[in-house]
């Protein structure tokens, strides 16, 4: 099959990996739930299922659209997001998660992350062994087609310049004159993506990252288990809460430099936590060594997840403090997850280390949506059901579609949001409401937005 780059979607869609940037540096398996009846919670009254009003939301990476085909005549600077807010709120999108971070690098005005698209001569689109070649051709991508500028991919990323526009701050400037809320998506464990722009801090303190049961240090992400790792994440935080955003999205699928994958072992449990706080700890706490037990032990997989738990409890304090019911979202894996080109997820606790129970259980998120990837089964119901069971019906659960291409296909996805009594579908991604032919597009963005209107 000839190989081609004809949009980043497809690479990731098959790959698994994070859908929104490798180059533009952009689960416990239960039985389904059965849906309340109404009859069972009679003093809500719900409108009949045909007529139940839907919010939908979806996530924008600013860099992604600048490589698109069709991208905007004008491509940079506010009225470029414009465009990109004008075509979501024709297709009845009322909330936008607008990408913050990408790869190691910010997409806003930061004072502690460098600004994105700064890319190392050694990085995905320009890879140095016969290894990372092959690792490349695997993704299916053609990285030197010349876009319709006749430039190669790498120098059309490098012209974007992060260090003088604030594409946040315009986010949030222009969606609010659209009457549109602006969240802060937060790719909060990706300190690189694909490989070559690695964070500032990752790269300063390499003895802060991952390690792998064999002992084996990633070459990005940062373990929460480190007080100044959790200083350094805590802090992007803040920065962002110091925009007048609508709230926080926390993506905790997207991992950094791929030549780490997988990030699992062969069961789909996490390979990581065995940071030398964490074995300690566990010493302290339960007088055994947790490198001689398994690495699916209840108690080692309960202990690694309990830093980011923490970080969700600083996280939604500094929330407080800025507006008390600014809501707070996550994207999590689903029972059937996985990444990569093809690395099986266990689920959000024994795949990602995430306690997505105790967090709803805790009032520390308000709603969750589970990645649309399924390998050996597992469906977009399944997937809402399996987390809404984990999350014990406490917080909103949105379904995961991907953008539809013609108003049946959007139909059907409507239909399904209301058979599962989903009060918002989240869209994977904004950028791909821009794709279909102009009389396509009008006739979804149409459907869409009739729909949002009921």
């Amino acid at each position: 099959m000839q190989k081609h780059f004809a949009s980043r979607r497809k690479f990731l869609k098959k790959a698994g990996v994070a859908t929104g940037g490798i180059v533009c540096m952009g689960m416990t398996i239960g039985a389904p739930e059965r849906l309340e009846s109404a009859s069972s919670r009679p003093q809500l009254r719900p409108k009949p299922a045909s007529r139940r009003r839907l919010r939908f939301g979806t996530p924008i990476t600013h860099c992604d659209w600048m490589l698109k085909d069709n991208r905007p005549e004008v491509v940079w600077g506010i009225e470029g997001v414009r465009h990109m807010l004008t075509v979501c709120k024709a297709a009845g999108i009322s909330q936008v998660y607008w990408r913050v971070l990408d790869a190691g690098r910010a997409m806003y005005k930061s004072r502690l992350v460098l600004p994105a698209e700064h890319y190392e001569f050694d990085q995905f689109y320009n890879p140095m062994t016969p290894e990372e070649k092959a690792l490349l051709d695997s993704f299916h991508m053609d990285y030197q087609r010349r876009g319709h500028s006749n430039r190669s991919i790498s120098e059309m990323i490098n012209a974007m310049d992060y260090s003088t526009f604030d594409s946040f701050a315009a986010a949030i400037k222009v969606g609010h004159e659209l009457s549109m809320e602006v969240h802060a998506w937060v790719t909060i464990n990706e300190d690189d993506h694909g490989w070559g722009a690695p964070s500032a801090f990752s790269r300063l303190w390499p003895e802060y990252r991952w390690v792998r049961r064999d002992g084996r240090r990633y070459r990005s992400q940062l373990s929460f288990a480190f007080p100044k790792v959790m200083e350094y994440k805590l802090g992007i935080i803040k920065e962002v809460l110091a925009y007048d955003l609508d709230g926080l999205f926390i993506d905790w699928l997207r991992t950094g430099d791929v030549r780490d994958n997988p990030q699992t072992d062969g069961n789909g449990v996490a390979d990581y936590g065995y940071e030398e706080p964490m074995v300690a700890g566990f010493q302290r706490k339960h007088r055994l060594d947790p490198r001689t037990l398994p690495n699916n032990d209840p108690r080692w997989v309960q202990f690694r997840a309990e830093p980011r738990t923490q970080f969700m409890r600083q996280m939604r304090k500094l929330a407080r403090v800025r507006k008390k019911a600014l809501p707070i979202s996550v994207l999590v894996a689903n029972p059937w997850c996985y990444r990569g080109l093809g690395d099986r997820i266990a689920g959000n606790l024994k795949g990602l280390l995430l306690e997505v129970g105790t967090w709803a259980r805790e009032g520390l998120i308000d709603a969750a949506s589970p990645a649309g990837y399924f390998k050996g089964g597992g469906s977009t119901e399944e997937a809402y059901r399996a987390l809404r069971e984990e999350t014990g019906g406490k917080i909103e659960i949105w379904p995961y579609e991907w953008v539809p291409k013609s108003p049946e296909e959007f139909a059907a996805q409507a239909a399904r949001g209301r058979l599962l009594a989903a009060k918002q579908i989240l869209f994977w991604e904004g950028d791909y409401f821009d794709d279909p032919e102009a009389s396509a597009r009008e006739a979804l963005a149409k459907a869409m937005a009739e729909e949002a209107r009921q």
